[in-house]
């Protein structure tokens, strides 16, 4: 995995938080996506990737990848970044936009462990 890069984001969808675990590589990004109910807490995030980590990992690499569509673009600067979210909030009124490429890779990799 020398040069793969991966995150974990957490948001809030409808009633419950969510995160998404996402690994780029090659140009292709491979995701799994798993519930956490109420909002966690730094702490318990922490005791999630100490329990699930491995399993997330495993889960996410055999998915099904999706193109990244240009996921290595350049670290963009907090405080922009805080204006994009917010402008993009305001945008979709109120309602935060989903990340194309690790929705499309998270559905594609729930389809496939339904079959």
């Amino acid at each position: 995995m020398e040069g793969d890069v991966v995150t974990m984001s957490v948001y809030l969808d409808g009633p419950f938080w969510v995160g998404v675990l996402e690994i780029v590589e090659d140009g292709t990004v491979r995701a799994t996506r798993f519930t956490l109910g109420s909002e966690p807490t730094d702490p318990e995030l922490y005791e999630f990737l100490r329990r699930h980590g491995v399993a997330l990992l495993e889960r996410a690499a055999s998915s099904p990848p999706a193109p990244s569509e240009g996921r290595e673009a350049k670290r963009v600067n907090p405080k922009r970044a805080a204006k994009l979210a917010a402008r993009a909030r305001r945008s979709t009124g109120g309602r935060w936009p989903a990340a194309s490429a690790s929705n499309a890779a998270a559905t594609a990799e729930t389809r496939h462990r339904d079959r």
